[in-house]
């Protein structure tokens, strides 16, 4: 990942300044508590999160650990999630411990969301992840969260259905049109994938693999680019691929979504290196029939972060030091990471950030699913065509929100303008200085 180091850290570090988390975010605090409560029973936390291996990382943890008991709950990935997790907080009653998005890590620390964790896991995250992950969780020589994965995009395809139809998997976005135009003329109930308008994060994804960057700072202003040239590209051609009826669109993660791939009406969709996971439990009877490969490109290897995760201790929490255990623990720790894999039910195929977890994760997860096929191994490949310079803004969760509803509406070259005119709109309504 040494590529990405320099020019990740430099964006959080020139975003410090713009965000005002040094001014606006140190007040913020937690009690503490490691042991036992005062009256000799266990600390008990509670833990919010959308990942999958949630449950036996859960029950790993309260077998082994007398001292703090984790009660975890299941809530709802993307906007709707993290507005319950910001109303929560608000309200009084959030939980100890979350999981928080890399995108969101500046937006829930400058609104003052988040317990500063460097005295808890400032010399863990130095010391377990490498630059370019650290500075996504460090503001202001703050530690905001701690990171768990990273999550390059990957292509995922029905191997007899390629064959099938006689697709070639393609390498770049024009193959990748080629090809959707050779399955529509085969067959017109069947397309080559769905690009959904519910998921902004697939968008900024293919955006910043595109050499977008839809936020920057100039001293200590912010200067949004959701609607910039590369963006607009990337807008633009799934635009076209929608209108002349290439590609579906369905919801993300609907059940419209899965019942076409399992019917083989979508013969490939875009993810990232946790999608294995969930494919093993969403389309169990299609095991062997899937494999994964690079993303298709603009010409030149590259790829982008879809997602990420990292996890983080709420405003509110009395036991960030017992909760910051938990999270090390999950993050860092063979045992946190083989549980994490051992949830039949919902196995998880996150990338580590700990370099030192992959192997571990490697060995767990089970290739079967992908006829043998190493997802790990493609995806550390993967990490080293991440596009360096991506900076994520102070109000995403509303650009996000802008970005989705219009394009339900408009298409996606209307969701990235109505997203720009949210990050400019949002970042001066926040007291924030927006270049010119």
């Amino acid at each position: 990942m040494t590529r990405t180091s320099r020019s990740f850290r430099t964006a959080s570090l020139a975003a410090v300044t713009a965000l005002g988390l040094l001014a606006t975010v140190t007040a913020c605090g937690g009690g503490d508590s490691s042991g036992a409560a005062s009256d000799g029973k266990p600390v008990t936390l509670t833990y919010w999160t959308w990942t999958l291996g949630a449950k036996s990382t859960v029950e790993a943890f309260n077998r082994t650990h007398k001292d703090i008991q984790v009660k975890f709950a299941e809530i709802p990935s993307g906007t709707e999630g993290y507005s319950k997790l910001a109303n929560a907080v608000k309200a009084g009653n959030a939980p100890d411990v979350a999981t928080i998005e890399y995108q969101m890590v500046p937006e829930f620390a400058s609104q003052g969301n988040l317990i500063d964790l460097t005295e808890y896991a400032g010399e863990t995250v130095k010391s377990k992840f490498p630059e370019s992950v650290q500075s996504l969780v460090t503001f202001g020589g703050k530690t905001w969260t701690v990171p768990y994965d990273v999550a390059p995009q990957l292509y995922y395809y029905r191997t007899d259905l390629f064959k099938k139809y006689g697709i070639e998997v393609p390498k770049t976005w024009d193959e990748f049109k080629t090809a959707a135009e050779k399955v529509k003329k085969q067959d017109k109930n069947v397309r080559l994938a769905s690009m959904p308008k519910s998921d902004p994060a697939l968008l900024a994804a293919l955006s910043w693999q595109a050499g977008g960057k839809w936020f920057a700072t100039e001293g200590d202003a912010w200067k949004p680019g959701v609607n910039d040239a590369a963006t607009k590209k990337v807008a633009a051609y799934w635009d076209g691929l929608v209108n002349d009826d290439l590609v579906q669109s369905y919801a993300g993660w609907s059940p419209e979504e899965t019942k076409a791939r399992t019917s083989g009406k979508t013969l490939s969709f875009l993810g990232a290196s946790w999608s294995a996971g969930g494919m093993k439990t969403s389309m169990p009877d299609l095991a062997g029939k899937w494999a994964a490969a690079p993303m298709p490109n603009w010409g030149t290897a590259a790829s982008g972060n879809y997602g990420g995760t990292s996890y983080g201790v709420l405003k509110g929490s009395d036991h960030a030091e017992a909760a910051t255990e938990f999270i090390t623990w999950l993050t860092t720790n063979k045992a946190g990471v083989e549980a994490r894999l051992a949830d039949l039910e919902s196995p998880s195929s996150a990338l580590p950030a700990n370099p030192e977890m992959r192997e571990v994760a490697a060995a767990k997860f089970d290739t079967a699913y992908l006829n043998g096929q190493d997802v790990y191994a493609l995806a550390s490949q993967q990490v080293d065509t991440i596009v360096p310079g991506w900076t994520w803004g102070p109000n995403q969760m509303d650009v996000y929100t802008a970005v989705q509803d219009t394009a339900a509406k408009s298409g996606f070259v209307a969701g990235v303008d109505a997203g720009q005119q949210k990050a400019e709109s949002g970042i001066e309504d926040r007291g924030l200085k927006l270049a010119k």
